[in-house]
Formats: C-alpha cells, sequence, structure tokens
C-alpha cells in the first residue's frame, strides 16, 4: 500500500528562528498592552482639603449665594469665583440654570447646592457666609450648610440648618480656623458680614 504523503526532515535551525520569532511577537504584543492602558471613564479626583456644600430646597426657584471669606480677606462669591486656594465650583441660581438639554430632550435638574472647595490649608480664619440675593416665591428658606475635611479622609465637621427670612438677608453659617499645625480649631456661627452689596 503507498502512502500519498512526503516525509520531510526537521530543520532545527528553522525550528529555532521560528520559536523566537513566535517569542519577539508576544513580548512586542505584551509591551504594548502595558504602554496603552485602557482609560478609566468618568473618574475625575481633584485635590481638595475642605468642601462646603449650602443646599435648599429642591425644585425652589429663590438664588441662595455662598460667600466665603479667606484668612488675607479675600473673598469669593458668583462675580470672583477663585481666589487663592478657595474656589466655588458651582454656583447656584434656583431654576434659573437648572434645565439642561440632554440627546434633544429637556431635562430639569431640581437640586440647588452650591459647593465650594479649599484645595490647601492656608493659616488663618475662614468665614462662610450665606446671602439671599433673589425671589420667586417672597418666602423665607431654610439652608443646609456641611463643612467637611475630605483628605486625608471624610470627616463632617459642621451640619447646621438656617432660616434667611427676606431677600438681601445675609447670616454667618460657619467661622473656624486652621492652625499653622493644618489643623481645624475654633468653629463658631459668631455673626460677621462679608457680603458687599456694591459689588453686586
Amino acid at each position: 500500500m503507498f502512502r500519498n504523503s512526503r516525509q520531510f526532515d526537521a530543520d532545527p535551525f528553522t525550528d529555532l528562528l521560528f520559536n523566537a520569532l513566535l517569542a519577539f511577537t508576544f513580548l512586542f504584543l505584551v509591551a504594548l498592552m502595558f504602554l496603552n492602558p485602557p482609560a478609566k471613564s468618568g473618574t475625575i479626583t481633584p485635590k481638595a482639603d475642605f468642601l462646603i456644600s449650602v443646599t435648599w430646597a429642591d425644585n425652589s426657584p429663590d438664588d441662595i449665594d455662598t460667600w466665603v471669606e479667606g484668612p488675607s480677606g479675600e473673598l469669593i462669591w458668583f462675580k470672583n469665583p477663585q481666589a487663592s486656594l478657595m474656589h466655588l465650583d458651582r454656583d447656584d441660581r434656583g431654576m434659573a440654570n437648572d434645565t439642561l438639554l440632554i440627546d434633544g430632550k429637556t431635562v430639569i435638574n431640581p437640586l440647588n447646592q452650591e459647593i465650594v472647595t479649599i484645595r490647601g490649608r492656608p493659616a488663618g480664619e475662614y468665614v462662610i457666609n450665606i446671602h439671599y440675593y433673589n425671589s420667586k416665591t417672597l418666602q423665607p428658606v431654610a439652608v443646609t450648610v456641611y463643612l467637611a475635611e475630605v483628605n486625608p479622609a471624610l470627616k463632617v465637621l459642621h451640619y447646621a440648618t438656617h432660616r434667611l427670612e427676606r431677600v438681601g438677608e445675609e447670616k454667618t453659617a460657619i467661622r473656624f480656623t486652621i492652625g499653622t499645625d493644618g489643623q481645624v480649631n475654633n468653629i463658631n456661627t459668631l455673626e460677621k458680614s462679608i457680603v458687599q452689596v456694591g459689588k453686586i
């Protein structure tokens, strides 16, 4: 019986060359994977040491403003959202800026919240005031103010709700001091006016 196949002699040099080529290709692909790691979508890690949140009733058309005075007398507010290491990250105007267009549909964000971050620990006193800037309802507004230390771990330093009775009213929500050691002390609510009406 005859076989219809041919026998080939193994060439050691060809085998060695082929195996070396396979190993080189594999190492090249592994190196490419490490050079281009997959992107982590939606991950934002801004550096902040303190976070101040000012909130009032969802869907309220009334406009509450946050004013912060730093250790050197610098002020942040809606017309000056950054001073030194303090940042007004979100200015909320009630319902005035809560309409979004997503995929051709109008969506209303009901949340009323202003966010201030302090990205560092400059020593001195900080004053956080709330100001009843504008009203559509002409009603008193309950405003919750939250102060947290977020670096190196989350620690709530103050949480309280204040009542603003009328347009133009200003109230000191929190005063605190950062010492030269970076530690927070002397948290209080002693009144101090920092809203400069002429600037508005």
